[in-house]
């Protein structure tokens, strides 16, 4: 700042303050009156009666974010934020109890080894070196992150009052445990059981989690189920030893049986939500098809040393008759400088393992083979494969570049074709449900489907959402990216998101004036973090 500049000014006002007390000038005593505060929102609860307002969920249901549960992910729930907009449409204050997990960090199952004693907790972004550009998804108490993502721990058995809970979801749970006992125990010999269950079930290995709810005698309901009966198959890649989807027919008979306990033991009002695709969410949009860089004297000894022999290989197979002109185009590698396309297993091609022996057999492990194209999806935990090796000591076995991922690590058009096929018939069954004569004028759907799929579109063509003054983008990157840092969950303001939406369909339903949640009061996609705290600009 100039100095001769403040000191006239400082002059001038001594020179007016002097001048005032010499002629004993009088001035008109001002009162001042603070500009008035935002009007507090009303609301009015229709025919609707949210006294006493149960959530039955998964893991978006419980708060789940970040990859774990913990403390400030449940203070964030949708069905919590719910609950604070009824208070206002009710007119009195509503109590709304959750399984507390009381944790910081919460607890990672994808990169916890209790027998190992190695405990991780809830994702950040973090880079280890400090440059914003190298962040990526680590979990607390990863060496080198700092407080308060230092730690981790394992849930400890809930001690509250198990008979005034209100939020009944579980991260992990198929449509049909809410309907089995064994979801709650035993915890040995069990493939239902789930410890986030038994920690506040009412009575474990005999009571039931539907059960539960309605032992509160709701008056209101929230139902999100369905989501896991098909992400555990898109988040594995659609890995044929893995995880497999619900079938129709089953899933049909469990929503029947999960919706009508609550239309024949209460008198309950709800709102059931549709099932979004999953395939857009940032998990399967964030790592591309071709993220493999490569220098010119590496594209070409891959070239040299493998593309080329592989390439020939399938020329044969194609004048033999084994695969056919598109199939060959299909497999043919290329390596350049720049970016290239992933090396991977694709199940769906002619295996062929039978033509590669005497001198092909160095060629075996490329007998389902081909690169990835724009049409494969490639999950975000294939971000942590592709460039290490298969063989640590061998510096030419680099996954997605010499070695092929596996099926688990792609999702095919196939898979995805597969995935979307489900989930239209899903989402069929559940406004099927819902609409039948005997639930219709109790039972409101939340089409959260049709509502993401416009905000996908919204984002491709005007690179969001702008709502309440905020702008939202369905990424995790910051500062107005709406997921967590999993890319699977949405974080505090998506949330607040997926709860106004539920708003928008009891109101329309129940002829409510249930206020949105203000979208500006939640925090959005976090700031990358190093070694000492967030990375400055």
């Amino acid at each position: 700042m100039n100095t001769m500049k403040t000191f006239n000014i400082k002059s001038l006002i001594a020179i007016a303050l002097v001048a005032c007390v010499i002629v004993s000038c009088k001035q008109e005593v001002i009162t001042l009156t603070p500009p008035p505060g935002p009007e507090a929102p009303t609301g009015s609860k229709g025919n609707a009666d949210f006294t006493k307002y149960v959530a039955i969920g998964n893991s978006l249901t419980a708060g789940f974010q970040a990859g774990a549960l913990f403390t400030e992910g449940q203070n964030n729930s949708f069905p919590l934020i719910l609950s604070k907009q009824f208070s206002i449409a009710q007119g009195t204050t509503l109590a709304f109890n959750q399984p507390d997990i009381n944790s910081v960090n919460g607890y990672n199952s994808s990169y916890s080894n209790p027998g190992a004693s190695v405990i991780r907790g809830r994702m950040i972004l973090f880079a280890a070196d400090n440059v914003q550009a190298h962040a990526l998804p680590t979990p607390a108490a990863t060496p080198g992150v700092p407080a308060p993502y230092n730690t981790a721990d394992l849930p400890t058995p809930y001690t509250g009052d198990k008979t005034k809970l209100n939020n009944f979801g579980v991260p992990g749970i198929l449509l049909a445990q809410a309907l089995i006992p064994q979801t709650g125990g035993p915890s040995t010999g069990n493939p239902y059981y789930n410890g986030l269950y038994g920690r506040f079930a009412s009575n474990p290995g005999t009571s039931t989690i539907i059960g539960d709810a309605l032992g509160t005698q709701p008056t209101f309901f929230t139902f999100d189920l369905g989501n896991n009966d098909v992400l555990g198959y898109a988040t594995n890649g659609g890995d044929n030893a893995g995880i497999q989807m619900t079938d129709q027919i089953s899933f049909g008979t469990y929503y029947q049986n999960a919706i009508g306990a609550f239309m024949t033991n209460s008198q309950a009002k709800g709102v059931v939500t549709t099932i979004p695709y999953v395939t857009t969410i940032p998990f399967f949009l964030t790592v591309k098809y071709n993220p493999i860089p490569l220098d010119a004297a590496t594209a070409s000894y891959v070239t040299t040393n493998l593309a080329n022999n592989y390439n020939a290989f399938l020329a044969g197979m194609k004048q033999a008759g084994v695969i056919s002109d598109g199939e060959l185009a299909k497999r043919t590698l290329k390596y350049s400088a720049g970016q290239n396309a992933i090396l991977i297993s694709d199940e769906t091609l002619t295996d062929l393992s039978p033509y590669m022996a005497g001198p092909y057999a160095a060629l075996l492990p490329y007998k389902l083979a081909r690169q990835t194209t724009s049409a494969d999806l490639v999950p975000l935990t294939a971000g942590g494969i592709i460039g290490t090796l298969a063989n640590p000591n061998d510096p030419t076995t680099v996954y997605g570049v010499a070695v092929p991922l596996g099926d688990k690590y792609i999702l095919l058009p196939s898979e995805q074709t597969a995935i979307k096929n489900a989930i239209d018939g899903y989402n069929a069954t559940i406004k099927s449900i819902a609409a039948s004569a005997s639930f219709s004028s109790r039972i409101a759907v939340a089409d959260v489907n049709a509502a993401f799929s416009d905000f996908m579109v919204q984002y491709a063509t005007k690179g969001g959402i702008f709502e309440d003054n905020v702008l939202m983008q369905p990424t995790f990157a910051p500062p107005n990216g709406v997921f967590s840092e999993d890319g699977v969950h949405p974080n505090s303001r998506g949330y607040a998101y997926l709860a106004n939406i539920i708003i928008d369909a009891i109101n329309a339903k129940f002829s409510a004036n249930v206020p949105k949640a203000s979208l500006g009061a939640y925090s959005a996609a976090g700031f990358p973090y190093g070694p000492g705290g967030i990375i400055p600009f």
